[in-house]
């Protein structure tokens, strides 16, 4: 079996749905131990959410299965006296303890940071939350929703029209998964050199706002607030989704030297020496008008013939595919990206989950089991039902 940069690492997870487990499943492809800790008879609410009811009632959901293959689950309740003792034996073992709780669960619980570095020095202590472990906010319950809106990422999603719009998928979940997956791992690093464990205190709110890049820093270092442009980008023109004989086509000619190979290609090599075009600054300012321009040219081919056509000369250009047809992408096949995984407990059912877009010497990187069913693991951490 190939060695990956995390095996040996043992990760305690106690979170559940979306941000933590995104997290530790980062953790799992990377070869870390992850042992999900779950409320005996319920489990993670990931396994009751997802469009297909059969799968929510055996508690193998599809929200479930996308984040928790090749992870072990283990029933315990923390408010038992049986349940305790086995924690803080997985502690006591662990490398990483990793929860989502609302800010002080844990800590209420009778597991504040002093007690869980006394069972173990060494230990990294990640708890995502909302807000944080402090400040005025840091009680206050939080989604992805929530946290999209008082991020100001819903205000600048869509057009002056439609604003303020949610972002398609749940992203700060995701962007605060990701975050504490790249703390974790700069952690482990630095108690290789020093021997000591740390506690991890990390806001989604916060790596929501660090994520979103040039709109929060050309206010922070411009003064300039940032507004709703659609599917244009700011920074740049003509860079954003254009019309074609078939559908769109995104096209980012944020170069002067892109710029003019695309009016060439698109048989509109008087567009370069338009005053209005003809300079980076100018060609934001009559955005509008460029688009006009451009579109009218572009619907002379499909957004297949484009694509091809303007990549091949160096133009960044791609069609807008649908979650199937970019699933479907041959690049996205030959890389290993979609592994197909056993159901467990269904026989022989298959379902296939995704794996993160690292290759490790030239290896995909991949589950290594499926999602576990409920308590699966508990014989293996001596938990008796």
């Amino acid at each position: 079996m190939q060695q990956l940069p995390l095996d040996g690492v043992k990760v305690v997870d106690l979170t559940n749905v979306l941000a933590g487990p995104y997290c530790s499943y980062q953790l799992m492809l990377f070869g870390a131990e992850v042992v999900k800790v779950e409320l005996p008879g319920a489990g993670d609410l990931a396994r009751r959410l997802g469009p297909d009811p059969e799968l929510n009632r055996e508690l193998m959901g599809a929200s479930f299965l996308a984040q928790n293959a090749g992870k072990k689950s283990v029933g315990l309740d923390l408010k038992s006296p049986a349940g305790r003792a086995a924690f803080e034996a997985m502690v006591a073992g662990a490398d990483v303890l990793l929860e989502n709780f609302r800010a002080g669960v844990l800590t209420r619980l009778g597991y504040d940071w002093d007690r869980l570095r006394t069972l173990n020095p060494r230990l990294v202590y990640c708890a995502i939350s909302g807000f944080g472990q402090s400040g005025p906010m840091s009680d206050a319950p939080a989604y992805d929703q929530i946290v999209q809106g008082l991020s100001g990422m819903m205000s600048v999603t869509g057009t002056p029209d439609t604003v303020p719009l949610r972002v398609g998928f749940p992203i700060c979940d995701t962007v605060g998964g990701l975050m504490a997956a790249l703390s974790i791992s700069a952690a482990l690093a630095g108690r290789h050199r020093t021997g000591r464990g740390c506690f991890l205190d990390l806001s989604m709110l916060e790596a929501s706002i660090s994520a979103m890049g040039w709109t929060v820093s050309n206010y922070l270092i411009s003064g300039v607030e940032p507004e709703p442009m659609g599917d244009q980008n700011a920074t740049a023109a003509p860079s954003g989704t254009f019309e074609t004989a078939d559908g769109p086509l995104n096209i980012a000619a944020n170069q002067q030297a892109q710029f003019e190979t695309l009016c060439r290609l698109t048989g509109r090599p008087d567009l370069a020496t338009d005053p209005r075009f003809a300079e980076r600054e100018a060609r934001k300012t009559h955005r509008q008008a460029l688009n006009r321009e451009l579109n009218q040219a572009l619907r002379a081919k499909t957004a297949q013939e484009w694509e091809e056509t303007l990549s091949r000369a160096g133009v960044p250009a791609a069609r807008v595919l649908t979650v199937p047809q970019a699933l479907a992408l041959d690049q996205v096949r030959h890389r290993g990206f979609l592994t197909e995984l056993p159901l467990a407990g269904a026989g022989e059912r298959q379902v296939t989950v995704t794996g993160n877009g690292v290759l490790v010497d030239g290896v995909a990187l991949r589950p290594r089991g499926p999602a576990p069913l409920l308590g699966e693991h508990d014989g293996e951490y001596g938990v008796t039902s």
